[in-house]
């Protein structure tokens, strides 16, 4: 595996030692971090995840977040095309579970042939990704 998505869900759970999947993740996530694997994430991911990092484990592991443990992630910046792509996803979806933001995700890994995805999040696996840390 040399490339693999890295999504909101997965990002959390390896960074917080009380959310319930933290163990598994942060073992896959350490493992990644020690292989070859190129992390690839969205500025839309990275910003869902600052943001609920802020929220839940405050300023100070958001900004943790930000200036030294995102250095590790080649982060797609999410333009006008990959957004609109997104947006016709999600409209054509229609619902009210599936976040924009996993559309955006979804059209990006299409884009890069990517199958693998560093998550906690049903819908991927519903798109056909294949997920990892396993359930």
């Amino acid at each position: 595996m040399s490339e693999i998505f890295v999504d909101t869900s997965g990002i959390f759970a390896a960074l917080d030692a009380d959310d319930a999947d933290h163990a598994p993740a942060a073992a896959l996530f350490a493992d990644l971090l020690e292989g070859e694997t190129t992390l690839i994430t969205t500025s839309y991911v990275l910003a869902e995840v600052t943001a609920l990092i802020q929220r839940r484990l405050g300023i100070d592991a958001a900004r943790r977040l930000l200036l030294e443990q995102a250095l590790v992630f080649d982060v797609a910046w999410v333009d006008e095309d990959l957004h609109s792509r997104g947006v016709d996803a999600w409209l054509a979806a229609g619902r009210r579970s599936l976040s924009l933001v996993d559309c955006v995700s979804f059209a990006l890994m299409h884009e890069l042939r990517l199958d693998t995805v560093f998550t906690l999040d049903r819908h991927f696996a519903e798109q056909g990704f294949q997920v990892l840390p396993e359930a």
